[in-house]
């Protein structure tokens, strides 16, 4: 009896041991860049989530973040996020290419005349529609479409650029994201796809000549110890993307998923803050313009490079998808020209 009784004790003591550990709900959240909120957007992004997460399911739900693509690039990490060992991930454009391969019909460039409209196309309508084709596709929840940093310019280490044709020979890293490759070609450059943790050391070396991205981003990266020239191109607006397994949060109490909802809406909220104060402080455009030579284009040099640039991605998106990128393309323009009414 005193065996079976401490045998009956111990298995209860083991059963209460183990149950926490089962019921615990843990999002392990992967972006690319620093968790740092005030160096980083979608640092700002995990720590406000994480934050509201916790706080608001009374700590149900844990938030793990794993910044500076410690658990691998995007495309890996996609499948990872798929197959439920991650639960979370903010993905760059062209890395959630290798997910769903129709979100290049956001790069088409010169498609936002402002970035509050950016804002107001991703939240509206046309963020819902293609939220839900990305959830039919891939099988993964969309949290919401973050900000990357703004606007995109190109820097480079040779020379200012004013026109296209001051884009001839320049050797310029891009994302693996085709449409990218296409604007920098149809503007005579060379595209070179080049990993994100390589960038630096490639603009460095010489291997690659320049790149694009937005402000915030390039601050971040510290590119311009490594470029002399940034132009404001504003040509193109690429979101980060936001999304979770499917499985995990079906998981969740209705009342766990709608903090989940609302806390991801809140964090957006503060990344794109971040984003504009990064992009205008200190740590912004003024901070670049003190090592670099600065060129804004004006709306005559603007629309030449849109006139070289935007045909061939249309084209791309055309010959890639057919009707149904063509139809997505569509309800794009049709919600940026609604957001400017």
């Amino acid at each position: 009896m005193k065996l079976k009784t401490l045998l009956t004790a111990a298995a209860t003591a083991l059963a209460f041991a183990v149950a926490p550990a089962h019921a615990e709900k843990i999002i392990k959240l992967h972006h690319l860049n620093v968790d740092d909120p005030f160096e980083s957007t979608t640092g700002a992004m995990v720590t406000v989530f994480k934050n509201l997460v916790e706080s608001g399911t009374g700590g149900s739900v844990k938030v793990q973040t794993f910044p500076n693509g410690q658990l691998g690039k995007d495309n890996e990490v996609l499948s990872q996020v798929k197959g439920g060992l991650v639960q979370a991930g903010i993905f760059s454009v062209g890395g959630f290419a290798s997910a769903y391969p129709m979100i290049g019909v956001l790069d088409v460039p010169f498609l936002f005349p402002d970035i509050s409209t950016t804002y107001t196309v991703f939240d509206g309508p046309f963020g819902q529609k293609l939220a839900a084709d990305i959830e039919a596709k891939t099988g993964m929840a969309v949290l919401g479409f973050g900000d990357s940093g703004g606007f995109f310019a190109i820097t480079n280490s040779k020379k200012a650029i004013k026109t296209p044709a001051d884009m001839a020979g320049l050797k310029i890293r891009t994302m693996t994201s085709e449409p990218h490759k296409r604007i920098i070609s149809s503007l005579g450059g060379q595209p070179a796809a080049i990993a994100w943790a390589e960038v630096y050391t490639a603009l460095q070396t010489g291997v690659a000549d320049g790149q694009m991205n937005p402000v915030p981003i390039i601050t971040m990266a510290k590119f311009n110890e490594v470029q002399k020239h940034i132009t404001l191109t504003d040509h193109l607006f690429a979101p980060y993307v936001w999304v979770i397994n499917r499985k995990f949060f079906d998981s969740l109490t209705p009342d766990e998923q709608a903090v989940v909802r609302s806390a991801a809406k809140s964090a957006i909220v503060a990344n794109r803050g971040i984003s504009r104060i990064i992009e205008a402080s200190s740590k912004g455009l003024p901070a670049l313009a003190k090592t670099m030579t600065v060129t804004s284009l004006t709306p005559a040099e603007k629309a030449a490079f849109r006139s070289a640039a935007q045909p061939a991605v249309k084209a791309y998106v055309s010959e890639t998808f057919g009707k149904e990128g063509e139809d997505m393309l569509s309800a794009l323009e049709q919600a940026v020209e609604a957001a400017g009414k």
